[in-house]
């Protein structure tokens, strides 16, 4: 008992870190786009109008991009205190990423950050311009370090496992790079930031309408955030679409679990909600095909045939084989300096079945299954939110270019509350990919039971309400910055923000 309540109180508190964390982390993405064509308009058309109006959003940008640093720093500590295992197993894989968003695109970031908020008037134009795209790009290249490591979490490549170090060793630091879940989950996460940066800068501006303000202004940022947001949907839901078909294959019981899927088949359905179905469309968007074979999650446990007519090895056979792994790994570690030749059967032995080993630590194969409502419905949470905002977006361009949308009093009060709704989505995204992976820390390799360090329950139940306390605190404290700021408003007194 005291060793689940380790755990759970360990997942809650990196839950809690994570969760907080991408709060910030979004908009950051989104508003670094968003200055940029702003200030990219001013540089082009010298209209001092479009410099007073990316100083504006420059400055929110500042506010939220200090404030999530000290989030994310806390998040990589954990892995060290929280995961001390894990960190020991993959650390030579994990870290690389990580050390090169530190090294190379935070400090490439921070860098051009400083240009581009105190270099207004010390540098030419062109330059600032440059340092504020040079800033929007170390933005999303350090999310990619970010992305490439919790990709690889999903998807374990490009290594090896090393019987004497007890660690898996990286062998191709480009197929961990360039890891195909990693590509679509770059692209899934950054140009989902520009949704949460267009729908914050919409209803920030039509908060402006609402009270009279900076009309000129407020139009003006709802139409640039309004073509960066749209485009940044579309593709999201492209990178979606691959998305689907990377975790069909990589993660079938993530998707069984997604879908509420029990038995799977050929043609299976797509749940809209439960007892409304599209039949064939999970087939569809999981192998492309309407004929191809999705596994449920009873296909997952018992085992099943794929549409190649492979046999898929069932939880307990796959148990089975890492117990065999396991076996044969404390056998060349008691063997490998008294009996070398049992040594070298024993890794045989281990090479044979590593890919299992981690089922070893599995101790019953109803866990191999995620808590499916905490996936199924976050899920069909993310999707409906990403097509309501999707359309108000585009009404909301339509009514800006039809010079309609200062009457338009509903659409804005629609769009000011829609702000929450976009972090909605994007939190529930996170949990289906991280609520899905379990009982996984590495999918198939190791589970969060052995991947826990060996703290007492108390300890990491006090820092988690301590980070509760301390979080939160960050968080009011940025919304309220955030409000002063809009409050005062862009600079009225030195352009024509206020003109119709």
């Amino acid at each position: 008992m005291v060793e689940n309540a380790l755990i759970d109180w360990s997942r809650a508190q990196f839950a809690l870190t994570a969760c907080y964390h991408w709060i910030f982390v979004p908009l950051t993405l989104g508003l670094s786009v968003i200055v940029a064509v702003m200030e990219s308009i001013y540089v082009a058309r010298k209209d001092e109008f479009w410099k007073k109006t990316a100083k504006f959003w420059m400055k929110l940008f500042a506010i939220n991009f200090a404030v999530g640093i000290a989030t994310g720093i806390i998040l990589e500590f954990e892995f060290g205190t929280n995961w001390s295992n894990y960190s020991w197993f993959v650390g030579d894989i994990f870290g690389a990423p990580l050390a090169i968003e530190g090294i190379l695109a935070f400090f490439m970031e921070a860098t051009f950050f400083a240009v581009m908020f105190f270099g207004w008037n010390k540098v030419s134009r062109k330059f600032h311009l440059a340092s504020t795209w040079l800033t929007c790009i170390g933005a999303s290249v350090s999310a990619l370090w970010i992305l490439v490591a919790n990709a690889w979490m999903q998807h374990p490549v490009g290594m090896e496992f090393n019987p004497d170090t007890v660690r898996n060793e990286m062998t191709d630091f480009w197929a961990v790079a360039l890891n195909p879940v990693a590509v679509s989950k770059f692209f899934h996460s950054v140009l989902s930031g520009w949704m949460t940066g267009a729908i914050f800068v919409i209803g920030v501006s039509c908060w402006y309408l609402l009270k009279g303000r900076e009309t000129r202004f407020a139009k003006a940022s709802i139409r640039v955030a309004s073509i960066v947001g749209i485009a940044g949907t579309l593709a999201v839901m492209f990178s979606g679409d691959s998305s689907a078909v990377h975790v069909a294959k990589y993660q079938p019981m993530k998707l069984a679990a997604a879908e509420g899927l029990e038995d799977g088949g050929k043609r299976a359905p797509f749940s809209i909600v439960p007892g409304v179905e599209i039949p064939g469309m999970l087939s569809i968007l999981a192998t492309h095909d309407i004929d191809g074979y999705v596994p449920g999650i009873n296909d997952l446990l018992d085992g099943y045939t794929d549409s190649d007519g492979n046999a898929v090895l069932s939880a307990d056979e796959k148990k089975e084989r890492g117990d065999i792994a396991l076996a044969a790994f404390k056998a060349y570690r008691e063997n490998r300096e008294s009996d070398p030749q049992a040594a070298v059967e024993a890794r045989k032995v281990l090479e044979e079945n590593v890919e299992y080993f981690g089922y070893g630590y599995i101790q019953d194969k109803g866990d191999l299954v995620p808590p499916v409502g905490m996936v199924y419905w976050p899920f069909r949470i993310m999707v409906g939110l990403g097509c309501f905002l999707l359309l108000l977006m585009a009404v909301v361009l339509w009514a800006e270019r039809k010079d309609r949308i200062a009457g338009l009093a509903w659409l804005q009060w629609v769009a000011l509350f829609s702000i929450p709704l976009v972090y909605i989505a994007g939190q529930a995204g996170w949990i289906v990919a991280e609520v899905g992976r379990q009982p996984w820390a590495i999918q198939d390799l190791l589970p969060v039971n052995a991947a826990v360090s060996s703290l007492s329950v108390g300890a990491v139940r006090t820092t988690f309400f301590v980070f509760v306390a301390v979080f939160t605190l960050f968080l009011v404290i940025e919304i309220r910055i955030l409000l002063k700021a809009i409050m005062k408003g862009p600079a009225v007194d030195e352009v024509g923000m206020s003109d119709k």
